[in-house]
C-alpha cells in the first residue's frame, strides 16, 4: 500500500483513498482466513437475524411500514414476508440486533455484520450476486465502517453516539456501492451521502430503537450507494473536513486508523461472536457466574452476596439496578450475574421479560454489589461469592469466552444458530442455511441462502 502521508499541514484525504479502495477491491486478493472470517460473520448474522425475526419489535416494524413498501422483491429472514429492498434492508437490521446477539468488534464495540449484511442480502433480491462478490463486498463493508469507527473511538462513543448505527451507513455504502460497482469518484460520493446520515443514541439501549441503528444504518448506506450511482453528489471530503463528519461527530479524531495497512491488513479478522444475548461488557461476569455455578456447585439460594470487580464501562453501559424487561435487563450487570448463577447460561432466555421478573432472580439480584476497577481489562472481570454460611468463592476471568483470546468455534457458532434458528424453521432447513453459510464464497448466486432463510 502507497504511504498517504501528506505534507505538513495537509489534510489526508481519507474519504477519496478509501473509495478508491472499496471501488478496486477484488475478491482473488482477499486471503484464505479473511475468506473463511467472512463466512463466519455471515452465519452468526443470518443465525441472529432469524432468531430475532419474530421479536415484537420486528412484528411493529413491518406492521407500521409494510402499507407503504414497494415490491416486495427482497427476503426478510425467517418470515413469510418480501419487502422492496430498502425496507428489507431495515428489517432484516432490527431483527439480527434485537437479542443484542450478534458479532462485535472488540476494539471500538461495533457490530459490524448488521449494517452490512442487512444491506447486501435486501439487494440480493434485486439481481443475482455470486458468492464471491458477496464475500468481497462483506469484507470491503467491514472495513470501511470497522475503520472508521478506530479513528473516532472512544470519544465519539463517548459523546453518546450508538457507534454501530454512526459508522454503519458506511459499511453498507460501501459495501452496496462495491456491488454496483461504482467508480472512486461515485464510491467517494457514496460515503459522502453516509455521512450525511448518522443515526444512533446510546440513550436508546434497553429500548426497541438501539436495534432500529443497524437497521435504518443498512438502508441508509444502501440509499447512499444508489444515489451515486445515479449520478447524486456529495463532498469529496465527507469525512476529513473542517465540518465533515469526523470533527463534527467526535472530540477527536486519527485519519491514519483509516489508511494504513488499507488492503493489506482487515478489520474482519478481529471480529468476535457472542455467546450470551446481551452487551459484551457483561460476557466476563456471565462467564465467572457459569463456572462458579458448575465447578463450585454453586445454588443460587445458599448466596448471601455477589461482589463483582468490572471495567469502568461495564457500570456505564449495563448499570441498570432494576430492570423492567427482557430488552433492559440486557444492560444490567446486576441481573446478568443473578441469572447466570440461577439458571447457568445467558441466552436469549435469560435476557426475556419472564426471567427479569422472576422473583428469585429478583431478590438475588438486590444482593449483587460492582465495584469499578480502571486497572481490570475490558474482557476482564473478578467475581467474588459469599455464601449464607460464611464460606466464600472467588474467580477471575482474564478473558471471556467468545474474545479473541477465546474465540468460539465452528462448531459452537453451529449450535448458536441452530438454537436461534429452532423456533422458526425445521431441522432440514437449518441444516440447510449452515451448510450453504459455509460455501458461501462458491455459490453462483447468494439468494438461495436467502430463499432457504424464509418460513
Amino acid at each position: 500500500m502507497p504511504d498517504h502521508a501528506p505534507p505538513a499541514g495537509k489534510v489526508v484525504p481519507v474519504t477519496r483513498i478509501l473509495a478508491e479502495y472499496a471501488a478496486a477491491a477484488s475478491p482473488e486478493t482477499l486471503p484464505a482466513p479473511v475468506r473463511k472470517e467472512a463466512a463466519r460473520t455471515f452465519l452468526n448474522w443470518l443465525g441472529c437475524a432469524i432468531g430475532g425475526c419474530r421479536h415484537e419489535a420486528v412484528d411493529a416494524a413491518i406492521a407500521a411500514l409494510s402499507p407503504f413498501a414497494g415490491p416486495g422483491r427482497s427476503v426478510v429472514a425467517g418470515r413469510a414476508e418480501r419487502l422492496d429492498p430498502l425496507n428489507a434492508s431495515l428489517i432484516n437490521g432490527i431483527s439480527s440486533h434485537v437479542f443484542d446477539f450478534d458479532d462485535t468488534h472488540l476494539r471500538t464495540v461495533i457490530h459490524p455484520a448488521g449494517p452490512v449484511a442487512s444491506a447486501l442480502l435486501a439487494y440480493a433480491g434485486v439481481q443475482p450476486i455470486p458468492g464471491r462478490d458477496f464475500v468481497n463486498a462483506l469484507v470491503v463493508g467491514i472495513e470501511a465502517e470497522c475503520r472508521i469507527g478506530n479513528a473516532v473511538y472512544p470519544e465519539h462513543y463517548d459523546v453518546g453516539w450508538h457507534i454501530t448505527g454512526s459508522v454503519g451507513a458506511f459499511g453498507a455504502a460501501a459495501a452496496i456501492g462495491r456491488i454496483l460497482g461504482l467508480d472512486g469518484e461515485r464510491m467517494a460520493w457514496a460515503l459522502g451521502i453516509a455521512a450525511s446520515q448518522p443515526v444512533g443514541l446510546r440513550e436508546m439501549f434497553g429500548s426497541m430503537t438501539k436495534s432500529f441503528h443497524p437497521g435504518r444504518a443498512a438502508q441508509n448506506g444502501m440509499t447512499a450507494a444508489l444515489l451515486a450511482a445515479k449520478g447524486y453528489t456529495s463532498s469529496p471530503q465527507a469525512l476529513e473536513a473542517k465540518r465533515g463528519w469526523m470533527n463534527v461527530l467526535s472530540t477527536r479524531h486519527d485519519a491514519r486508523e483509516i489508511t494504513e495497512g488499507l488492503g493489506s491488513r482487515f478489520e474482519i479478522l478481529a471480529n468476535t461472536y457472542k455467546p450470551f444475548a446481551c452487551g459484551i461488557v457483561m460476557h466476563p461476569v456471565i462467564d465467572a457466574c457459569i463456572q462458579l455455578r458448575e465447578e463450585h456447585g454453586v445454588d443460587a439460594g445458599s448466596v448471601r452476596s455477589v461482589a463483582l470487580r468490572v471495567h469502568p464501562l461495564v457500570l456505564e453501559l449495563t448499570g441498570k439496578t432494576a430492570p423492567q424487561s427482557g430488552l433492559e435487563g440486557k444492560f444490567s450487570i446486576y441481573h446478568a450475574a443473578a441469572v447466570a448463577l440461577t439458571e447457568g447460561d445467558g441466552g436469549e432466555a435469560q435476557f426475556s421479560d419472564r426471567a427479569v421478573n422472576d422473583p428469585a432472580i429478583v431478590a438475588l439480584r438486590g444482593r449483587v454489589n460492582a465495584t469499578v476497577d480502571t486497572a481490570m481489562p475490558a474482557d476482564a472481570a473478578q467475581v467474588v461469592l459469599t455464601r449464607t454460611d460464611g464460606t466464600t468463592t472467588e474467580i477471575r476471568i482474564d478473558h471471556a469466552i467468545g474474545s479473541l483470546a477465546r474465540p468460539m468455534s465452528d462448531r459452537d457458532l453451529e449450535r448458536k444458530f441452530t438454537g436461534l434458528a429452532a423456533p422458526h424453521l425445521d431441522d432440514d432447513a437449518i441444516r440447510r442455511l449452515i451448510d450453504l453459510c459455509w460455501r458461501l464464497e462458491a455459490l453462483d448466486d447468494v439468494s438461495l441462502i436467502a430463499e432457504a432463510s424464509t418460513r
